[in-house]
């Protein structure tokens, strides 16, 4: 009798394992974010970690689109990432003299939303389709 092959017999190991793996990392995360997400607030109360936040953000922006600029040598996603690191700046500022509502922090949400932007259009602009 000739034995199965190794990639035929350890496929279905291996995909149960993955599926196992998957199943917990979900049921783990479902269980988990909400008391994580309730309890952020009481971390995030530092304005030395905020601006940390803000400066670490800035950095990665910089040094990442750059290098994308120098490869396809476009400015878009460096002005977004410039308006997204202002609105965030802005939106801090806000914050920290006691803006009014909730202006610092759809500042700093929409600041968020740039730098993301920003780094999607660079990742876009620097790995075109074939």
């Amino acid at each position: 009798m000739v034995p199965l092959a190794p990639t035929m017999t350890s496929s279905p190991s291996l995909l149960d394992r993955l599926g196992l793996t998957a199943s917990l990392a979900c049921a783990a995360h479902c269980a988990l974010m909400p008391l994580l997400v309730s309890a952020l607030p009481l971390f995030l109360q530092d304005e030395r970690l905020e601006w940390a936040l803000v400066g670490s953000s800035a950095g990665l922006g910089i040094s990442s689109l750059v290098r994308g600029y120098r490869r396809h040598q476009r400015r878009l996603a460096l002005v977004v990432l410039a308006l997204g690191l202002l609105l965030l700046v802005l939106g801090r500022l806000t914050e920290e003299a006691g803006g009014q509502g909730y202006r610092g922090v759809v500042l700093v949400v929409l600041g968020g939303l740039g730098v993301a932007l920003a780094h999607f259009l660079n990742h876009h602009l620097s790995c075109p389709r074939s």
